[in-house]
């Protein structure tokens, strides 16, 4: 490591750095005493059934010898196309147990964004919703040439026929037909796991600690969707410390997330719930806050994992504010800003230092930084770089390190840190600098103790005049005016100065003022600008909406609303 890592000395007491040889394996070796001391337990529950750790070992077992008798090898590339359902977890777990590559592919994505992603891995098996077979996947399955297997599961599969056939009958779940593909396997989930096809022996294929788990898909913020290749020895490894920082144990926890399983953030904490024997919650929909809070007083969970937004759209739930959180030990928050101000009202919620603000990104499996977790925690803080991880702060013009307390990109450097980018070795060298630091494209600061705060990502800096405007500032500031429920600022460009920007602000309002008028509310908005923030860092414009747009994960989409903001 490069330099003192002054940070240190805001650890928890006795965390040091963990001895690598702890993640020289797989994960489908590191996670085989769950199943040997936990078999009888439920390994997840979904819509009140219980699906027990013997059962998904079994049931993936299957799914990885149907893999293997259908040629496929280890280093091919599966495609999992589905919701937080039972038949997700089975069909990751065993497409590792298998030596093959799990790739996320979001059930929201448009045929043509599924068309690029499947034929950029050159996935040779996909696993999706029968509704998703039905509605898109027979439009491109002649553009995907490498495709070989196709199964289709459906969201009742798992649920008792008298709930799937009332649930299909009240269209609360999808369906399609699934139909013969020429030149493809297809086969049903069910069949898969649920007949004598397949063995339910472990297949014994040897995965080294070097051989890929995932290719994970970045969002495409800046152009295409870009695959990361993440190892086992990068999975094992951000499982270990994460769980050593946290001082987790096997058998001792009850989670629920909103997270998709698509999503590096779903996958890791789904991860960490089978390395650890924990029983989780599966949330399907996130936004269904009902849902959630009924599983929330039935099963009472000792972790809440989700995005911010996602958070703040719970707080609006009134049953969500009425609950009993003596259990929960931490709620952890991940993937983008959460507002000071909100966190100080869900704290009101949950208790006192139960939030817990974290920050990973999909190159670095996830997570590489995070506030203590018996220390001071900082609202509105990532916390303090992980065990094993060394961090820099550079300035995205020059590169070189900024002075502390000055705003420069987050550069991580750890066994998390990823392989590269799929094919992309030109962008790989773009990203991950001569060094073995990864530029994240995020800007932070840092304080004397170690703390990070995210200013803003370096993609939504707005330049007003040659200043440069924090979104993440202006947001947090202007989030303490009661008007606000949620807010996003872009920059949109100035007609009067070419190459300069004005920063543009998206609202949602809060109940107290629904049915105001609108004019009068953006008016009051600027005017509170104008006393907190600097003349240039002041909205030109506020835009009231009835909803902001969100990304599959649930963070804000300011891609598209800078996307609007241009055509305007």
């Amino acid at each position: 490591m490069k330099k003192e890592q002054f940070w240190r000395k805001s650890y928890d007491a006795g965390l040091e750095d963990i001895d690598p040889k702890r993640w020289e394996t797989s994960y489908v070796d590191v996670i085989r005493p769950a199943f040997q001391n936990f078999p009888e337990k439920a390994a997840f529950t979904f819509f009140g059934v219980e699906v027990s750790f013997a059962q998904v070992d079994k049931y993936s077992n299957k799914f990885a010898d149907m893999l293997i008798k259908n040629g496929l090898k280890k280093g091919d590339v599966v495609g999992i196309n589905l919701p937080n359902i039972p038949e997700y977890v089975i069909a990751w777990l065993g497409t590792l147990k298998a030596g093959c590559v799990v790739s996320g592919v979001s059930p929201l994505l448009s045929p043509e964004e599924m068309q690029y992603q499947l034929n950029d891995s050159k996935a040779k098996a996909l696993v999706t919703l029968d509704a998703i077979f039905a509605g898109r996947l027979v439009k491109i399955e002649s553009n995907l040439p490498d495709l070989k297997v196709v199964v289709a599961a459906s969201v009742g599969g798992f649920l008792p026929a008298i709930k799937r056939i009332l649930g299909q009958m009240l269209k609360k779940i999808p369906k399609g037909e699934v139909t013969p593909l020429k030149g493809k396997q297809v086969y049903l989930f069910k069949d898969v796991i649920k007949t004598d096809k397949f063995s339910e022996k472990n297949p014994n294929i040897k995965v080294t600690p070097d051989d890929i788990a995932y290719l994970q898909y970045t969002g495409g913020t800046t152009g295409a969707p870009k695959g990361a290749m993440l190892s086992h020895r990068n999975a094992v490894s951000d499982l270990i410390i994460v769980q050593t920082w946290l001082g987790w144990e096997p058998g001792k926890g009850l989670a629920l997330s909103g997270f998709p399983f698509f999503h590096i953030a779903g996958l890791f904490f789904n991860a960490n719930c089978i390395f650890l024997g924990w029983t989780q919650v599966l949330v399907p929909n996130p936004r269904d806050t009902e849902y959630i809070c009924a599983q929330i007083e039935k099963y009472k969970p000792t972790t809440l994992v989700n995005v911010p937004s996602l958070f703040q759209i719970l707080m609006g739930n009134p049953k969500f504010k009425s609950l009993d959180y003596s259990g929960v030990d931490r709620c952890i928050c991940a993937a983008a800003p959460f507002p000071e101000e909100s966190q100080k009202e869900f704290e009101e919620i949950v208790g006192k230092g139960k939030l817990l603000e974290v920050y990973g990104m999909t190159e670095t499996s996830p997570l590489t930084t995070m506030n203590p977790s018996k220390g001071k925690k900082k609202l509105g803080s990532i916390g303090l770089p992980l065990l094993n991880t060394d961090i820099k702060l550079v300035d995205p013009e020059t590169g070189k390190e900024v002075a502390l307390g000055q705003p420069g990109e987050i550069c991580v450097k750890g066994p998390q840190v990823m392989v590269g980018y799929f094919n992309k070795p030109e962008e790989t060298k773009k990203t991950i600098d001569a060094d073995g630091y990864l530029h994240t494209g995020d800007v932070a600061v840092q304080d004397e103790n170690g703390y990070l705060s995210i200013v803003d990502r370096t993609k939504d800096m707005i330049i007003v005049g040659g200043f440069k405007v924090f979104s993440k500032k202006v947001e947090e500031i202007l989030t303490a005016h009661p008007a606000i429920e949620m807010i996003a600022t872009v920059g949109v460009p100035n007609p009067e100065r070419p190459g300069s920007e004005l920063v543009k602000a998206f609202v949602m309002v809060s109940k107290e003022y629904e049915g105001k008028d609108n004019k009068e509310i953006e008016n009051e908005i600027i005017k509170f600008a104008k006393e907190k923030l600097a003349p240039y860092e002041v909205p030109k414009m506020v835009e009231i909406r009835k909803d902001l747009p969100l990304t599959t994960v649930g963070k804000l989409d300011k891609k598209l609303l800078r996307a609007e903001g241009k055509k305007k």
